[in-house]
């Protein structure tokens, strides 16, 4: 079904009873053996799309982003297991190319929130996790134009968001630790500065899942050159080279104006020590500090 001329109130219905379908046949139905759990603004949608092309790779049904680990899982297993393709599916994809078919979802709030990695290593032990780096600092100016676009930002100018951030997200990852139902708006579209210390959510995750199911690519050398990093992630994830994708860029958001040079000085001195650690994870300096 095509859904591109249908109204969002039919979408949604369409989703609705999609989703009860699922969850009734769960049983049925695969789970993920990776992840794309971040970061936002960091070509999760590109890489998705370009591995949701794969003969071999069967995405989540209906979105890419289910957000259970995160803010939905509350909803229980049998919810998010309903989102997945049919154990028969790929059963018959199987014989078809010889090769297990793999599912996946992208969440990249999965990154940043407190409990995303201790309950995915719990739920899903074998999973593998794939994490888009880039320059923190256009990350940061890209999220709050995101934000502004979607509504779910009040603030336009970057610098004053920037400022009001320690404010905003006083207390709320305290709150979430604390609460395993508790939900923060600020903590999940609030968080420019803190999105890009990438360094100290990925030395988290492994410490949950285990450093060698993570695999870190840069997202300026999967735009410039996608072959090799597409290549890379096959290969961590032991799924065969059979065609490449067509590479586009996708949920792009240009800004009007160039970020002020004072503030880009002020954010890039603070990332420093954070890229320093993530060089560790790169195997070498990110392109953004070459």
């Amino acid at each position: 079904m095509k859904t591109s001329n249908v109204p969002e109130s039919v979408k949604r219905v369409v989703h609705i009873g999609s989703r009860s379908v699922g969850w009734m046949t769960s049983g049925a139905r695969m789970l993920p053996s990776f992840l794309i759990c971040g970061g936002q603004r960091c070509g999760t949608t590109s890489l998705y799309r370009a591995l949701a092309a794969h003969p071999a790779v069967l995405k989540a049904v209906l979105h890419k982003g289910v957000h259970y680990f995160d803010t939905s899982y509350h909803r229980g297993r049998a919810w998010y297991q309903g989102h997945f393709p049919l154990r028969r599916t790929a059963a018959r994809i199987e014989r078809e190319l010889g090769v297990p078919p793999q599912t996946f979802e992208s969440s990249p709030y999965y990154l940043y929130h407190p409990h995303a990695g201790a309950r995915i290593a719990r739920d899903l032990p074998d999973v593998k996790l794939i994490v888009l780096v880039r320059d923190p600092v256009e990350r940061a100016y890209s999220q709050h134009a995101h934000e502004v676009a979607r509504g779910f930002e009040t603030v336009t100018d970057f610098a004053q968001a920037l400022d009001l951030e320690p404010a905003r997200l006083r207390g709320q990852r305290e709150r979430l630790l604390a609460d395993q139902h508790a939900y923060s708006f600020s903590h999940q579209h609030h968080g420019y500065r803190s999105r890009g210390e990438y360094a100290v959510y990925l030395r988290r995750l492994a410490g949950q899942v285990g450093r060698d199911r993570i695999l870190v690519v840069e997202s300026e050398r999967f735009f410039a050159d996608p072959r090799p990093a597409y290549d890379e992630v096959l290969a961590f994830l032991g799924l065969p080279q059979l065609s490449y994708p067509e590479f586009e860029q996708h949920n792009a958001r240009p800004r009007s104006a160039p970020m002020p040079a004072r503030l880009r000085a002020e954010l890039t001195a603070h990332y420093a020590p954070h890229d320093a650690e993530l060089a560790t994870w790169l195997g070498r300096t990110p392109s953004w500090r070459a």
